[in-house]
């Protein structure tokens, strides 16, 4: 089987073809030079004589490629090549160069992705292209080019810089393929630098109030993985794609799903789509997803990979710095700085771990923004801030690295009550205030903090004693 094909080989192709040759899978170069083909053969490579824009002398090969490069640096040629390799081979990720003239707009629009020529080619003709990740950048292109109607990303409940970049991407690449998106969420976004990442970059967002009265053509969730957990989508709702790097408890049905928790933040995931379509990023969704990796990440400083510092590296020249910093310096709110003083007033410390009921809250990112405030205190590896709305009690977790598997705590602790999980170092939880009602229908009203305290407290330390014994 013949898993890369090059189509013409110019002096481009012949000057790089046999550090392509060694790359992993096996390769099929086809030209309409019977000198070119001689060369290549000289020199170890399959080659064959053909002509190149013809989808029948291109598909009667026998092959059955996943990747398809056009090398021909006349655009008409690479042109008539590119339409006749997406006839032959329509499931295929296929790459071309720019032309001569390095105008993307003539690009058709039957390619994938746009290579550079010269010396950034090997950089980008890399295991990219030539291992694995070509399947996923196929399968999310057909998925969206078979859409007929509206793509709507919807993040989880008062989405974060991650899921916002996230949801900023995706809506780009759905725009390479001709499909049109639109970007949602319910709850609120309160956190001041959330609400400063979208006025500085002007996102353009609905705001969701009614889960009844929700409809969409096709739905794309980033961030999260399921509807209905950590959204007020109806659990059965349909959905067609998922990007997220969260673990999930088990994976979500969808006609396209990429759920890989090897990555720091959802935003690199989609980082390597944008690579990989070769799309030319707007300063804006640079900016977002460079922000979202960097907060998901804590600045690099938590559960950070390679491919994390990589996207990063990337995104870097294309983003306004000057927005992130003004991004990032935000003023606090009273309620916030409210929240905090409760958070720290009310704090209860054992063997490390810190936890404090609020009560009553205005803003669900006010207790995030106290969590991870309170970490810093010293000898504190772990905090937990919970509070409680109407009708919903909400936790937010950090841990310091190393210290405890927060995600899996919580999902331990509160799994059974309603919606948590997490990473290693950072967790969350809804749970329906209904159920301590219950539990204390023979107290009064005001003592239903020391309810779910009692509760949350109980359910917290049993579950990290377990963790402890499953580890010891």
């Amino acid at each position: 089987m013949v898993d890369r094909l090059v189509l013409g080989c110019g002096e481009l192709c012949r000057g790089i073809i046999t550090d392509i040759r060694d790359w992993q899978g096996d390769l099929m170069v086809i030209d309409p030079d019977e000198r070119a083909v001689d060369h290549l053969r000289d020199v170890s490579v399959n080659a064959e004589v053909g002509d190149i824009t013809d989808p029948d002398a291109i598909g009667d090969r026998g092959v059955d490629p996943d990747v398809i490069v056009v090398l021909t640096e006349y655009r008409p040629r690479a042109t008539a090549a590119a339409h006749a390799a997406r006839e032959a081979y329509p499931g295929a990720h296929l790459l071309s160069l720019p032309g001569e003239t390095g105008d993307y707009t003539q690009i058709p629009a039957v390619v994938d992705g746009v290579i550079s020529p010269g010396g950034l080619l090997l950089d980008e003709l890399d295991e990219r292209y030539f291992a694995a990740e070509p399947d996923r950048l196929a399968k999310l292109r057909d998925t969206l080019r078979v859409m007929d109607g509206t793509l709507t990303i919807c993040t989880h409940d008062n989405p974060d810089p991650d899921a916002l970049g996230a949801a900023l991407a995706l809506r780009a690449i759905a725009k390479r393929f001709s499909v049109p998106a639109k970007i949602c969420y319910f709850g609120d976004i309160t956190h001041q630098e959330n609400r400063a990442f979208v006025n500085l970059l002007d996102v353009d967002l609905e705001a969701l109030a009614d889960p009844a009265e929700f409809e969409a053509d096709h739905l794309a969730l980033v961030d999260h993985s399921r509807p209905g957990v950590n959204d007020q989508l109806a659990s059965e709702t349909p959905v067609d794609i998922v990007i997220d790097h969260h673990p999930p408890s088990e994976l979500p049905e969808a006609s396209f799903v990429d759920v890989r928790s090897d990555v720091g933040a959802t935003s690199t995931l989609l980082v390597d789509y944008l690579r990989g379509y070769s799309i030319d990023v707007a300063t804006e969704v640079a900016t977002g997803l460079l922000y979202g990796i960097r907060v998901d990440t804590r600045d690099f400083g938590r559960e950070t990979t390679e491919r994390d510092f990589e996207a990063a590296a990337w995104l870097l020249p294309r983003a306004d710095l000057d927005a992130l910093v003004r991004i990032e310096s935000p003023s606090l709110s009273p309620t916030t700085l409210e929240t905090i003083g409760e958070a720290v007033r009310k704090r209860h410390v054992a063997d490390g771990v810190l936890t404090t009921c609020v009560g009553m809250i205005q803003s669900r990112d006010s207790l995030a923004q106290a969590a991870d405030r309170l970490l810093g205190l010293e000898d504190v590896t772990v905090t937990v801030v919970y509070g409680y709305t109407d009708d919903t009690v909400h936790l937010s977790g950090r841990a310091r690295g190393g210290t405890a598997d927060l995600g899996q705590v919580f999902r331990q602790a509160f799994g059974d009550l309603g919606s948590a999980g997490g990473h290693e170092s950072m967790a969350g939880a809804q749970l329906s205030l209904g159920i301590f009602q219950a539990l204390g229908d023979e107290r009064v009203q005001t003592q239903l903090t020391e309810i779910v305290e009692e509760q949350i407290e109980g359910r917290l330390r049993a579950a990290l004693k377990d963790l402890d014994a499953n580890v010891a």
